[in-house]
């Protein structure tokens, strides 16, 4: 069995999201196993743990752009492929 690490994800997303707005403070840490948790201004917009799978980059990217102009969040309500690990 192979060890399965969420650190590139991480840093990809991190990546894009700089490269988007500069501004922005984009912090992450190892937290619960199976975990990849998203949240913007304290507001939790997407959780591995319900969806099951990673979130679109582009609905990250959109979540961003509305917190960057003021205006409400919403969770984001899709997610990718499940993750399974054999």
């Amino acid at each position: 069995m192979g060890v399965v690490t969420i650190r590139p994800r991480y840093r990809e997303l991190a990546r894009v999201v700089k490269g988007e707005f500069p501004d922005a403070d984009v912090s992450g840490f190892v937290g619960r196993k199976a975990s990849f948790e998203i949240e913007i201004n304290g507001q939790l917009v997407f959780s591995k743990l319900e969806l099951g799978g990673f979130p679109y980059e582009d609905d990250v990217m959109e979540v961003i752009q509305k917190a960057h102009e003021g205006k409400p969040l919403t969770k984001i309500t899709k997610s990718q492929a499940p993750c399974v690990i054999m």
